[in-house]
């Protein structure tokens, strides 16, 4: 289609069959003229102006090197990067570094759709169709880019800790079988929350299971690498983790989860009898102080004794006061605090996707393969609220049924 501007020139203008290639070829010129202006600027001059006769910048143009392909999350496009002579140093490009084939969004596109069910073999056929013909993406790229986050994991494992402030820890864990593999495994996550509101994983590591020592030999690899006992840990009931931060984090407050917790009450109640009891359950963890959880427990257990369903009182006692420590700590974060949703839900997916973990050969495949996932996932994780009463929690500042101490202590006064 052709149209004419307002100065009278014709503009050719792309119609809807050809707006894709169109929409490329202008991307693809643009990322030229990137390249192009980055040498005028570092030399200080255009293509074919002379150089001053004194105090000219070095180095002169020297044409062009071979057509490579760089492929964004748009699309494939065909590039030549302009080369230098006679520099002091050599020229290194920051619009496209050398060797660089892929966009970082493309490459995190790939574990995501890996772990969502898209096998190896299937890469080069599903996403030639969206990033173009010259995509260079194959299963060949799939299995390079394992063994190199393998790599990144084993360094991002090594890393120091001492700049994180850590103010909550949520834990938990997701087994894993590999294809050679005869056992499971139990991936197990650490997730941070830090005093400036950001929630990040510091710790994931296979182990044979949720064991007392392997929730503390990782415990205890954090801590030599400089991590700082979390005021708060929340995770679910497995002994493993609580045994563990008896022995390296003893100072450290504990929340179970209340998720799991109504979950095990209400197995133990009849599934004719689940719908009356669950109204009377939720109420405990969402009860405005302690001495109301206490309450509302206490009318739970009349309700099960009328009904004659003491097991689901045993089962609610049972580490009773470990359930009820989120009181301790700021109202506005309860939210985050009852359960271990912040990293139960990115884990979700991952839980979902245990039959894919089946096309690794290794554990270890499949660990740096939902590590790399997570941290594509953590740039999108919502962040805690309050995040102006993290400090105060993580320097020790006391709180009592949600408030500061000395705030709550006035609000009894004056209503006594």
């Amino acid at each position: 289609m052709r149209m004419i501007d307002e100065k009278g020139r014709v503009e050719a203008r792309p119609e809807w069959a050809a707006l894709e290639s169109w929409a490329r070829e202008k991307i693809q010129g643009f990322i030229q003229d990137l390249l192009e202006g980055e040498v005028t600027d570092l030399l200080g001059r255009t293509k074919s102006e002379r150089k001053a006769a004194v105090d000219g910048a070095a180095g002169y143009r020297n044409g062009h090197g071979k057509p490579r392909k760089l492929t964004l999350s748009c699309g494939t496009v065909t590039l030549r990067r302009p080369r230098v002579r006679d520099m002091n140093e050599r020229f290194e490009s920051q619009v496209l570094p050398l060797f660089k084939r892929r966009t970082e969004e493309v490459n995190e596109l790939l574990p995501e759709l890996y772990l969502h069910g898209l096998a190896a073999g299937d890469f080069d056929l599903a996403l030639r169709g969206l990033l173009g013909a010259d995509a260079p993406i194959s299963a060949s790229t799939v299995a390079r880019l394992k063994e190199k986050w393998e790599g990144e994991l084993a360094g991002w494992n090594e890393r120091r800790l001492d700049d994180l402030e850590v103010v909550y820890l949520w834990a938990d864990g997701v087994y894993v079988k590999a294809g050679l593999e005869k056992d499971k495994a139990a991936v197990l996550v650490l997730l941070a929350g830090l005093s400036d509101g950001r929630k990040v994983v510091v710790a994931l590591r296979s182990g044979h299971r949720e064991s007392e020592q392997t929730w503390a030999s990782l415990l205890r690899d954090l801590r030599d690498r400089g991590f700082r006992c979390p005021r708060l840990v929340i995770a679910d009931g497995h002994l493993g983790i609580w045994s563990a931060l008896e022995q390296v984090f003893p100072e450290s407050a504990q929340q179970r989860c209340w998720n799991h917790k109504l979950l095990n009450v209400l197995d133990r109640i009849p599934k004719r009898l689940q719908v009356a009891a669950k109204p009377l359950l939720t109420k405990i963890p969402y009860a405005e102080s302690r001495l109301e959880a206490e309450r509302a427990k206490q009318l739970f257990r009349r309700w099960c004794v009328t009904h004659s369903c003491e097991d689901g009182v045993k089962t609610l006692e049972r580490d009773w006061e470990r359930m009820l420590t989120f009181f301790s700590f700021p109202k506005e974060h309860w939210l985050h605090l009852r359960t271990s949703n912040p990293i139960e839900s990115p884990f979700a997916a991952l839980r979902l996707r245990t039959d894919a973990a089946k096309r690794f050969k290794k554990v270890s495949n499949a660990t740096a393969v939902i590590w790399k996932l997570l941290l594509v996932g953590e740039k999108s994780f919502r962040r805690l609220n309050a995040p102006e009463l993290l400090r105060d929690v993580f320097l020790g500042v006391p709180f009592v049924d949600g408030a500061r101490k000395g705030r709550q202590e006035a609000r009894t006064k004056a209503a006594a």
